[in-house]
């Protein structure tokens, strides 16, 4: 006896959904499902936010942020201090240390981290554009916020050999970040904590 499915297009819906992170089976099934029968037009909603979003969010030219124009507001503050360049894993791990309010300098998104089980190389990165950021700005401080796992290390002291010539300070944040956790996981006070300890490396 043939077992009875949802449509094909409810089918679909649901395994487009199962790809976003953190929706498993039942909830990408719960989605769909509250979209196909939902009685307003917020399904539609969503979809032109999406799609919106999609068009006119880019990252921006220096840090990697998102922007919808080609530098983001933090890169676009004359406020800032442009001597201080905190060197972070994903264009995610800006916002929580902005959110702290203790660094006041400029940020750059390498876009991951060096990792030879997944085939990330030091030139899948955005280690080049750092090196540029370097040599053109009048940068006196670089601080490293990567993640304290080995892929992180390793990324760390890759940057760090390239830049052992440059007349720049190199310094990392305290170690308060659990090994192995992102800045995304961190509370504001830990975060700043880490920021006013840092260390020279």
């Amino acid at each position: 006896m043939r077992r009875t499915e949802y449509p094909a297009a409810i089918r679909n819906l649901i395994a487009q959904l199962r790809q976003m992170p953190g929706v498993g089976p039942r909830s990408a099934e719960r989605i769909a499902l509250w979209m196909v029968r939902a009685r307003n037009d917020q399904p539609e909603q969503i979809a032109r936010a999406v799609a919106d979003t999609r068009q006119s969010i880019h990252s921006c030219s220096l840090c990697g942020f998102f922007t919808a124009s080609d530098i983001c507001e933090i890169c676009a503050d004359s406020s800032r201090s442009s001597e201080l360049l905190c060197v972070v894993e994903q264009p995610t791990d800006i916002l929580p240390l902005e959110k702290t309010g203790a660094f006041r300098g400029r940020y750059h998104s390498l876009g991951g981290k060096i990792s030879p089980l997944d085939h990330v190389a030091p030139e899948d990165l955005r280690i080049k554009e750092l090196l540029e950021r370097i040599d053109g700005e009048k940068i006196t401080e670089i601080i490293f916020a990567l993640p304290a796992d080995v892929e992180g290390e390793a990324t760390t002291n890759y940057i760090v050999d390239l830049l052992k010539d440059q007349p720049v300070t190199l310094t990392r944040i305290a170690r308060g970040i659990p090994a192995g956790g992102g800045l995304e996981s961190a509370d504001e006070l830990t975060l700043a904590a880490a920021l006013s300890g840092r260390t020279k490396i």
